[in-house]
Order: C-alpha cells, then sequence, then structure tokens
C-alpha cells in the first residue's frame, strides 16, 4: 500500500485523493474544536500561511473519539474552525482515528510510525509529517506545537 493510493472525504463529501498531494509536504492533525488544545488550530493555520506557496499542505481529520470534544458535523466543522479559529486549511469528513471503524488512513499511518508504547492515537492534536513522495516521516505527540514543528517542516521543504 501506497499513502497516494488513500483518500478520505471532505467535510462536504467530496472525495480528497492523497495522491493530489503528491510533490508536497503533508501535515496530517486530528483535530477537535472543544478539546483544550484547540489553540493549536492558530498555530497550524500561521504555518499553513507561512509556508503553503513552498509546498506545505496541512489537513485537519475532525475527530470525536476523545471525549467527545469535536460535537461539529460535516457541515458544520468548517464554518465553526474559521469562525472560532481563522483555519483555512483542509479539514475532512469526521472520522474514527481508532478502532475498528477507523479511517485507512490512521491505520496507515499508525503502522508506519508507532506512538510510545502502542500506536493507538492517544488524543487529539496528534501530528504525522508525510514527505513529498509519501513517506511517513515524524509523528508528534498532541502537546507539540506547531511552532515546534516548524523546524522540521523548514528542512524537508528545503529537499
Amino acid at each position: 500500500m501506497n499513502f497516494h493510493n488513500l483518500e478520505i472525504k471532505k467535510p462536504n463529501g467530496d472525495l480528497l485523493k492523497m495522491n493530489d498531494f503528491n510533490g508536497k509536504l503533508l501535515l496530517i492533525v486530528n483535530t477537535a474544536t472543544k478539546c483544550g488544545l484547540s489553540p493549536q488550530f492558530k498555530g497550524l493555520e500561521l504555518l499553513h500561511q507561512s509556508h503553503k506557496d513552498k509546498g506545505l499542505v496541512i489537513l485537519g481529520t475532525p475527530c470525536s473519539q476523545f471525549m467527545n470534544q469535536e460535537p461539529e458535523t460535516n457541515l458544520s466543522v468548517e464554518m465553526a474552525c474559521e469562525i472560532n479559529f481563522g483555519v483555512t486549511f483542509q479539514l475532512t469528513e469526521k472520522i474514527d482515528v481508532n478502532g475498528k471503524n477507523q479511517h485507512p488512513i490512521y491505520r496507515y499511518l499508525k503502522n508506519k510510525k508507532g506512538g510510545l508504547f502502542s500506536n493507538k492515537i492517544k488524543w487529539n492534536f496528534t501530528k504525522f509529517l508525510i514527505s513529498q513522495d509519501g513517506k511517513v516521516l515524524k509523528r508528534y505527540s498532541p502537546i507539540t506545537t506547531p511552532k515546534r514543528i516548524e523546524i522540521d517542516i523548514l528542512k524537508y521543504l528545503k529537499r
């Protein structure tokens, strides 16, 4: 299985193919608007604005598996993120990142970069950095801020 063969839906139901990001550096983040870590949306948006023209794509994957902290629907999540956090980067439909209904993208990411003690996603705002050719480069914990990831982003954008 190749990362670029995977797909996910946008909140409106349109298909988003990972092959569309071939040649781009991709940061995938499981998000939740009512999480204590939701201020990271602003840092993610800053990364997006600062580096999108250099080849960075940020993909937010809303998930409500952690204390139901994503109450928004597929229809309202984009508006809530834009109004509350200024988000303009691409969001997807709400998905599961763990369990029997986990999205195939997260099954793939977790198999390539496991976490400490297990592959399971432990909380909102776990992040994965994927290279321009679809290799999973790094996994970041929920408390790793977007600002701390920027050094890796700059390094991989220069390659």
